[in-house]
């Protein structure tokens, strides 16, 4: 049975889970950005930093979950993802609608990602 490694773990959660080779992220959100597009490239530029150090990167993701505060911000959100996402190595994906935590928050984005080989 393989171990379980916890990343960034805190009182209520980890910000990373590693189990049997795969890598789930925690729902990752940017607090400072102010329109969806900033806040959309903290979220990815952290989701990165939290891959390298799972040992994962992003030509490895399995699946996105995107939840936008306002679907009206779903041009502004894709605009950034299709810039970032590795275009050989798209991951199925799901965007939907949803209040987040804090109304401030227009983007929350869920990752599951293969270790890297």
């Amino acid at each position: 049975m393989s171990d379980i490694t916890r990343l960034n773990k805190g009182p209520r959660m980890s910000q990373a889970v590693i189990y049997n080779g795969i890598v789930h992220l925690s729902g990752q959100v940017d607090t400072n950005g102010k329109t969806a597009a900033d806040q959309t490239r903290a979220i990815l530029a952290n989701i990165e930093t939290l891959l390298e150090e799972a040992g994962s990167n992003k030509s490895r993701i399995l699946q996105a979950t995107i939840w936008l505060n306002d679907v009206a911000d779903f041009d502004e959100m894709n605009s950034v993802w299709d810039a970032w996402v590795d275009p050989q190595n798209p991951p199925a994906r799901a965007c939907g609608e949803c209040k987040l935590a804090l109304d401030s928050l227009k983007v929350e984005i869920l990752i599951t990602a293969a270790i890297a080989a």
